[in-house]
C-alpha cells in the first residue's frame, strides 16, 4: 500500500471499496493506486491496472489529457482545489464509451496532495459505437450537447430541447430519463402537433366516466400514466392556446383535474419538451404564452443538426444498416459515403435513416452504391470555394494558408473526423477548433 493510501485511513478505504459506484484512487502522478469491486465489475478490469496511468488506461495516451487536447479532470481539480467534472470518450473492454469523470482532491490535515478520488459512469442510452438503439456519436458538437444532458440529467430542472426536425431530440429526452433517478417509472410521450385541439385536454389530463359522449368509463390521461417518471412534450410549439394556461396551472400548481372531474389531482412528473420552432418569436407574434415559455425554459439544450456533425455519419451509418437489415452485411462503398459526406442532410438523421432504407432496398450485393442514393444526394456537389486548388498568386499569411489548405483537404479525405485528424497529424480536437475557425471573418 502506497503512502498515500495509507494517510487516507482505514475508514475511508472501506467506505471507498463498498461505493456501488465505480471509483479510482489515482495519485498526483497520475498513477492509478486502486480500484474498488464497482469499478472492476462494471469496466471489466483487474488489479493490473493499479500501477498504470489514468491517462494510459482510458484513452491510450502516452501523457496526460490536457498535454493531448483533451480536458483533464485533475489538472482542473489541481488549480481550483474542488471536485470537478468531465465528460471523457474512454476506451473500455466493450469499445469506445462516453464516461462521466467527477475528481475529487484529496489533503491531509495540513493541506498536503495525497491524491485524486474518481468516480466513472458511463452514459446510458448513448454510445461512441454503432449500436441497435440510442444515440450514437462522438463529435464535439454531440459531446458538447451530452455535457449539457449529464449535467441536468439527475436534476428535477425542466428541459427545453431545440433542434431541426428529424435531429432526434426524442432519443435526447429518453436519455436524459434514463440518467435521472426517475429512470425506473415511466417515460410518456405527448404528440403535440399531432393531438386535434377537441382531443388535447382529455388525453393530457384524462376524463370521468359520462364527461362526454361515449365516456363510457374513466380514463387515466398521460399526466397521470407519467406519475412518478417523465413527460415528454414533443413540438410544444404546436399546443393550442386554449390550452397553454390549462398547462401552465398545472405546472405552476401541480394540480390537475380530469375532464368532467371536481377532485384535483396531485401532478408527479419531470418535464421534457422540445420543438423546432422558433419559440421567442411566436412570443413576440402572440402565437404562444410568455409566461408558459418561462417555464418550459429552465434549462434549454440545443441539438446540433447533422451537417454541423458530419464526422459522426459513418457511426450513423453503420449504426442505421444494422438497425435496417439485420443479420445482412450491408456496407456504404467509398464514393456512396462521400456523397453523403458532401450532402446537408435538411431532414437530418430522420432523412439519413429514410435515404439508407431506400438504397438497402435496390442494392442487391453487399454494397451501397453512388446509383443507390436519391439524386439530391448525388446531385450536391462540393462549393467552389472549398474545392478550389490553391492559388499562389500573391502573397498572404500563413495563417490563411492553413485556412486554405484545410478546406482542400478536407473535400478529399473521408467524413470521418478521426480520419481526417489521423492524416492531417493533429488530434480530433485540435481540427476541431481549426475547422470552427474557418468560419471566422478574416
Amino acid at each position: 500500500m502506497t503512502q498515500a493510501l495509507q494517510g487516507l485511513g482505514p475508514e475511508f478505504l472501506a467506505v471507498f471499496d463498498g461505493d456501488p459506484r465505480p471509483r479510482v484512487v489515482v495519485l498526483p502522478d497520475y498513477t492509478i493506486a486502486a480500484v474498488n469491486d464497482a469499478y472492476r465489475t462494471s469496466f471489466n478490469a483487474d488489479t493490473s491496472v493499479i500501477g498504470q496511468t489514468c491517462y494510459g488506461v482510458s484513452h491510450g495516451f502516452g501523457r496526460p489529457c490536457d498535454e493531448s487536447d483533451e480536458s483533464c479532470p485533475i489538472g482542473r481539480a489541481k488549480q481550483t482545489r474542488h471536485a470537478q467534472k468531465v465528460l471523457h470518450i474512454h476506451q473500455t473492454p466493450r469499445g469506445r464509451e462516453h464516461v462521466e469523470i467527477e475528481t475529487l482532491p484529496v489533503y491531509d490535515k495540513a493541506g498536503k496532495l495525497l491524491c485524486y478520488v474518481e468516480t466513472l459512469q458511463t452514459l446510458a442510452g448513448v454510445s461512441a459505437e454503432p449500436a441497435a438503439q440510442g444515440l450514437v456519436g462522438q463529435s464535439l458538437p454531440f459531446s458538447r450537447m451530452l455535457k449539457m444532458i449529464s449535467r441536468v440529467a439527475p436534476t428535477q430542472a425542466s428541459v427545453l430541447l431545440l433542434g431541426e426536425s428529424g435531429s432526434g431530440k426524442e432519443l435526447v429526452a429518453q436519455a436524459i430519463h434514463q440518467r435521472s433517478p426517475r429512470a425506473r417509472k415511466a417515460f410518456v410521450t405527448v404528440e403535440c402537433s399531432g393531438l386535434p385541439e377537441a382531443l388535447f385536454e382529455s388525453e393530457l389530463f384524462g376524463y370521468e366516466k359520462g364527461a362526454f359522449t361515449g365516456a363510457s368509463r374513466r380514463k387515466p390521461g398521460l399526466i397521470e400514466s407519467a406519475a412518478g417518471g417523465t413527460l415528454f412534450l414533443d413540438e410544444i410549439g404546436d399546443i393550442p392556446l386554449s390550452m397553454q394556461v390549462k398547462l401552465l396551472r398545472v405546472l405552476e400548481t401541480g394540480l390537475f383535474r380530469r375532464v368532467g372531474g371536481v377532485e384535483p389531482i396531485q401532478a408527479d412528473f419531470r418535464l421534457v419538451c422540445a420543438t423546432h420552432r422558433n419559440l421567442q418569436e411566436m412570443v413576440k407574434n402572440g402565437q404562444f404564452r410568455q409566461d408558459l415559455y418561462f417555464r418550459f425554459n429552465a434549462f434549454p439544450i440545443t441539438i446540433p443538426p447533422l451537417r454541423e456533425r458530419r464526422e459522426d455519419l459513418p457511426l450513423l451509418v453503420r449504426s442505421l444498416l444494422d438497425r435496417l437489415a439485420p443479420g445482412r452485411k450491408l456496407e456504404l462503398a467509398p464514393e456512396a459515403l462521400a456523397c453523403l459526406g458532401h450532402y446537408d442532410f435538411p431532414g437530418n438523421i430522420r432523412e439519413l435513416r429514410n435515404i439508407l432504407e431506400r438504397a438497402s432496398i435496390l442494392a442487391d450485393g453487399e454494397f451501397i452504391h453512388r446509383e443507390h442514393l436519391p439524386s439530391a444526394c448525388t446531385e450536391q456537389t462540393p462549393s467552389q470555394a472549398a474545392s478550389a486548388s490553391l492559388p499562389f498568386e500573391q502573397v498572404m499569411t500563413l495563417e490563411e494558408m492553413e485556412k486554405r489548405y484545410l478546406r482542400w483537404a478536407l473535400e478529399r479525405l473521408p467524413p470521418s473526423r478521426r480520419e481526417q485528424a489521423h492524416a492531417l497529424g493533429v488530434s480530433e480536437r485540435t481540427l476541431f477548433r481549426k475547422i470552427e475557425n474557418l468560419g471566422e471573418k478574416d
